[in-house]
């Protein structure tokens, strides 16, 4: 939360780029001390840097993504950053069925580790250097569109945003009472608040008990088999969420959570514990997928994706 509460002004003072680069620090720091652990300071201290750094890349890699993306491919760029982290889980989950946690803990240091030098090969966002005032944003974004581009046109459309924003003073905490002010700010934060809400994580964090609960001898390959759909239907959602538009897919996404929901709990709650053959198992295994589909076609994705254009 801290990080995701300091990443704002970190991104704006240096840059996108930057910010990224200063999150992959106390990543790679709590993944040592995670790695390293001989008591449980140590897990909750290389916790609290995990929770730090990836505050900042949460907040900081969907705003770079909407930044260079062309107008017409942005909400389908934007979702990739969803299927990313999906296809990331579903990596965990694979290697988890075969090292212990430690060696997970050490490989997590590969991304961040590759990430510090790799920035030095990607333009930073053109927007961001344009409200600098720094005339390098026409060669970013030459180099985003390709050197045979005519990027005249999408200049020109910076040069007004940027032009027009600047003219704007510092909004005051008694401002945000205007709706042009806090409507979008209650959208985007309300949206996160949903889909944290939504629970979620618990089902992730806590997928394999569940399966065993439900009835199925392995829960960790049923667990893999679940993040196996969630990236498909990731993909899916990427695909559609220019083509059908975001609130359609929240409506559909939240529609389908709360009936998977509903099954979900009922099922559980009516299971016998002692019967794992029972019928309300079944109910209770198809709830928790549809659960995860519904969160995958919009909970998961979207907010982001919105948070980034409000």
């Amino acid at each position: 939360m801290v990080g995701a509460i300091a990443s704002g002004q970190i991104a704006e003072y240096i840059g996108r780029k930057g910010s990224l680069m200063i999150a992959a620090i106390p990543n790679i720091i709590g993944w040592l001390a995670i790695s390293f652990a001989k008591d449980s300071s140590f897990l909750f201290m290389g916790r609290l840097l995990e929770g730090f750094g990836v505050g900042i890349i949460s907040y900081t890699v969907p705003v770079y993504i909407a930044e260079i993306a062309p107008q017409n491919m942005r909400g389908s760029l934007g979702a990739a950053n969803q299927l990313s982290i999906t296809i990331g889980v579903m990596l965990a989950y694979l290697l988890g069925l075969f090292l212990p946690w430690r060696i997970l803990a050490v490989l997590g240091i590969l991304p961040c580790t590759i990430l510090i030098p790799a920035l030095f090969f990607i333009p930073e966002s053109p927007r961001w250097l344009a409200k600098m005032g720094l005339e390098d944003f026409e060669t970013s974004l030459q180099v985003l569109r390709g050197f045979d581009t005519d990027i005249s046109n999408e200049v020109n459309e910076i040069k007004r945003s940027v032009g027009s924003s600047s003219k704007q003073t510092a909004i005051r905490f008694s401002e945000l009472k205007r709706k042009r002010y806090w409507y979008p700010l209650m959208v985007g934060i309300g949206l996160l608040m949903l889909q944290q809400l939504s629970g979620i994580n618990g089902v992730f964090f806590y997928s394999s008990s569940i399966f065993q609960s439900a009835g199925v001898k392995s829960g960790k390959t049923a667990t893999l088999a679940l993040g196996a759909i969630q990236v498909i239907v990731c993909a899916i959602s990427a695909a559609l969420v220019d083509r059908a538009g975001r609130r359609v897919l929240l409506i559909v996404s939240c529609s389908l959570m709360t009936a998977s929901s509903l099954v979900v709990s009922m099922a559980f709650y009516l299971k016998d514990p002692e019967n794992t053959d029972s019928i309300l198992g079944v109910f209770a295994l198809v709830g928790l997928l549809f659960l995860v589909l519904g969160f995958s076609i919009g909970l998961g994705g979207v907010p982001w994706i919105i948070m980034s254009e409000v």
